[in-house]
């Protein structure tokens, strides 16, 4: 069924675009090497236009919005409505494409029934996520996805969502570091130390993609509670964290699983004094500017010194030490 779904996303794409409900905002990319990562930085003037959201609300899980307040509560728009999926628990969830596109075939996973934004992922989600991911790369397309959780995160929308992008090479940037990163022993953690900031990632089995629906499930949700087990962790090493769950941004490839722990939703341009959202893109290595005057500031104060202002201090080494000791 997602490859049903992935297989039409050219034609429903172009449909969406024609009848107007899916609106696309032309960008420009420039690329800038950094801590050794060729970051790429989305110059999308029209954006300036879009819509400005309110800073959603991060309800419990019980607390259920009102349907008006929800954009990706039924009925769905026609055009933006790709399909509906299934999990191997019985949970629903819809495709859908994103209406303000910047990149075509952006996609939407997004829980039929109302779940937090601010929830982490369950082991049923992890496995549809890569499922998808599975589905394009049998298409001969490559994504990978991301998930903003939390109110620190990026996040724009409370409703539970993972998003989905295209891509025309090898990346996302940071995933091609992971990618070249040694390691010694392949189901533990590791950090990219080259980057000025905490960030867990584990890398995943080479057979993960036709592994069966059992190991693929469970083998995702051991990575991902690896993961998170040490996002809670560094969360615990900053005295200053404000109080609640944590924040934090993922990543899925075919190949890695990346998190990284949130400070804050934005930074504050030293160049201009206007806040630049960060959400999980921009840990991917993708960036997203408005504005001549904000690739520039960008650009003069550093995209790896932009995302420690808005990320955690990396604990890793002090991590790995008590890991050592518990296990003594």
């Amino acid at each position: 069924m997602a490859s049903e779904l992935i297989s039409k996303l050219p034609e429903s794409y172009d449909k969406a675009l024609s009848s107007g409900d899916l609106l696309f905002f032309p960008s420009t990319v420039n690329k800038h090497i950094d801590h050794g990562v060729e970051f790429e930085i989305r110059l999308c003037p029209a954006l300036q236009n879009k819509p400005t959201l309110p800073t959603p609300h991060f309800a419990a899980p019980e607390d259920v919005p009102p349907r008006k307040q929800d954009p990706f509560a039924p009925p769905y728009t026609t055009n933006l409505f790709i399909g509906e999926l299934q999990d191997e628990e019985g949970s629903e969830y819809v495709l859908l494409f994103n209406k303000y596109s910047v990149v075509p075939h952006h996609i939407l996973l997004v829980t039929k029934e109302y779940r937090s934004q601010a929830s982490p992922l369950l082991p049923p989600e992890l496995a549809q996520i890569y499922t998808l991911l599975v589905a394009t790369r049998q298409l001969g397309r490559r994504f990978f996805a991301f998930y903003n959780c939390g109110d620190l995160s990026g996040a724009s929308q409370p409703h539970k969502h993972v998003q989905f992008i295209p891509l025309d090479d090898d990346g996302p940037p940071v995933e091609r570091l992971a990618r070249a990163t040694n390691i010694e022993v392949e189901d533990r953690p590791f950090t990219l130390s080259a980057l000025p900031y905490a960030n867990h990632i584990r890398r995943l089995p080479r057979h993960l993609a036709s592994a069966p629906p059992d190991e693929l499930s469970a083998t995702l949700a051991d990575a991902f509670l690896s993961l998170l087990d040490l996002t809670i962790s560094t969360v615990r090493h900053a005295t200053d964290y404000p109080a609640g769950a944590p924040s934090y941004n993922f990543v899925l490839t075919l190949e890695h699983m990346h998190i990284v722990p949130r400070a804050r939703e934005a930074h504050v341009l030293g160049a201009t004094g206007e806040a630049l959202s960060v959400n999980a893109l921009g840990f991917s290595g993708l960036l997203l500017v408005k504005s001549e005057r904000e690739l520039e500031a960008v650009k003069e104060e550093g995209i790896a010194q932009i995302l420690a202002g808005v990320a955690l201090k990396s604990v890793h080494e002090k991590q790995m030490n008590e890991s050592t000791d518990d296990q003594e």
